[in-house]
């Protein structure tokens, strides 16, 4: 049985996620220093920024600049 094309999820509306696993948090704050395995808990950490990345358009090439 198939799929009606009203319910197929598009990959436009992918967004990201808002929250991230306990062991991203701990990566991301090693990176910024912010964690120390002796001192902090893994445990009630702190809640860290999701980086969003955006994809960059690629400007068009006029024919007239890729010829020289």
């Amino acid at each position: 049985m198939t799929i009606d094309k009203s319910l197929k999820v598009k990959r436009g509306g992918i967004s990201t996620r808002s929250v991230l696993k306990r062991s991203e948090r701990i990566a991301q704050m090693r990176s910024k220093g912010d964690f120390n395995e002796e001192t902090t808990s893994p445990i009630g950490l702190p809640k860290t920024k999701v980086v969003k990345l955006a994809m960059k358009k690629k400007k068009k090439v006029k024919e007239e600049d890729a010829k020289k």
